[in-house]
């Protein structure tokens, strides 16, 4: 598994020994060969079919161990509270749950969700974690980090974790028992924004309209979007020198008719290519693109399946994330009051799929940035640049 791969490599390698075929079993010829007697080979391809089906038998009790292996790990308890997105958004909330999803099916957990429909849920739903004594509680997004820092504090034998807010040297989650799941989002930001440069390079390429002019749309003006801003934005201009970048917040993350109406000014001054940075409330803004005619780029998950407007997505894998921090949690490894940051060499963030309508070799270059940001000869920004 890949998500299993970027931080116990050890064990899947000990999973892919345990399939080993077993040694096959001597043919019934040969001991018959040995036999002078009809009677006596009778009998002995008997003995063999019997014995194969022993050995069947064998191997499949022999598969139990391994199929089970994953949740080798003590029972825990864990919660999950969504943001007032909500699991709906086809973007982040709903990443996270399918991450915790899977430990559940995977490595033997009890899970339980708890939606927030307002910020005025987050204390509730953390607190209920709390008092009906949950081993883990993870709470999804910048916006509960207040809510994390005053219930954790009830309950310091509860371990903590924080999707998008810092820990290490936050004296709001700054606790012993709270951890940071964190991402560089400028990475894939940077990524999706020279795709979008790249095909204003392009003459007369479908949805562009000759007026190398892009722009995003943010929900709240918060560390984690800013980062995605921030590397689509020079990624961009690195991609087709000269190019305008136009950028607005919707204040929003649930609301689509705010994003939307702001994807739709962003087109009138001139942007072939929106980038949505707002959760549910972007689909709002990837509307607006198909309407238009210009492309728009997905966030979070990847949502090209919204139509063949979408260009790419700037994929940001919180199920990989979710999915580790309970496998930590679950071994005794997960350390609080530090933060754990994924990135592209930690395939943490990534492309997400091009449309078919992109030359290869425009996605080739794509690629190659990729290849540089891993290797630390390209640093994409975090911070807008003024």
């Amino acid at each position: 598994m890949l998500m299993l791969a970027l931080v116990v490599a050890v064990m899947a390698a000990a999973c892919g020994a345990s399939d080993d075929e077993e040694p096959a079993a001597e043919p019934a010829a040969s001991s018959a060969a040995a036999e002078t007697t009809a009677a006596a080979s009778s009998e002995a391809a008997a003995e063999t079919t019997e014995a194969a089906a022993e050995s069947t038998e064998a191997a499949a009790e022999s598969t139990e161990p391994a199929a089970s292996s994953a949740a080798a790990g003590p029972s825990i308890k864990v919660g999950l509270a969504t943001d007032q997105g909500g699991l709906n958004d086809k973007g982040f909330n709903q990443l996270a749950y399918e991450g915790a999803k899977k430990a559940e099916a995977e490595l033997g957990i009890t899970l339980e969700v708890r939606e927030s429909k307002s910020e005025t849920d987050y204390v509730p739903n953390l607190t209920y974690f709390c008092q009906n004594e949950f081993d883990m509680v993870i709470a999804i997004g910048f916006l509960m980090a207040q809510a994390v820092a005053d219930v954790s504090k009830q309950c310091p034998d509860a371990q903590f974790a924080i999707v998008d807010n810092s820990v290490s040297g936050d004296p709001i989650n700054e606790a012993a028992n709270v951890t940071g799941l964190l991402f560089k989002e400028q990475e894939t930001g940077y990524l999706v924004g020279y795709l979008a440069g790249l095909i204003q390079t392009q003459d007369g390429f479908k949805g562009t309209n000759g007026k190398n002019t892009i722009s995003s749309v943010g929900g709240l003006e918060i560390p984690p979007v800013v980062r995605f801003i921030a590397g689509y934005q020079q990624g961009a201009k690195d991609a087709s020198p000269g190019a305008t970048t136009l950028n607005g917040y919707s204040q929003d993350f649930v609301d689509q008719a705010k994003c939307k109406e702001l994807a739709l000014s962003q087109i009138g001054q001139g942007s072939s290519v929106v980038f949505q940075v707002a959760g549910g409330c972007g689909l709002g803004a990837l509307e607006a693109a198909s309407e238009k005619g210009v492309w728009g780029i997905g966030v979070d998950a990847d949502q090209s399946a919204l139509g063949p407007h979408i260009l790419t997505s700037a994929v940001k894998r919180v199920d990989s994330a979710v999915f580790l921090g309970i496998q930590a949690a679950q071994g005794g490894t997960l350390a609080g009051g530090t933060d754990v940051t994924y990135g592209l060499a930690e395939d943490g963030v990534a492309l997400g799929t091009v449309s078919p309508d992109v030359p290869q070799e425009l996605v080739d270059q794509v690629n190659a940035k990729a290849e540089e940001i891993k290797s630390g000869s390209l640093v994409p920004p975090t911070e807008i640049a003024k």
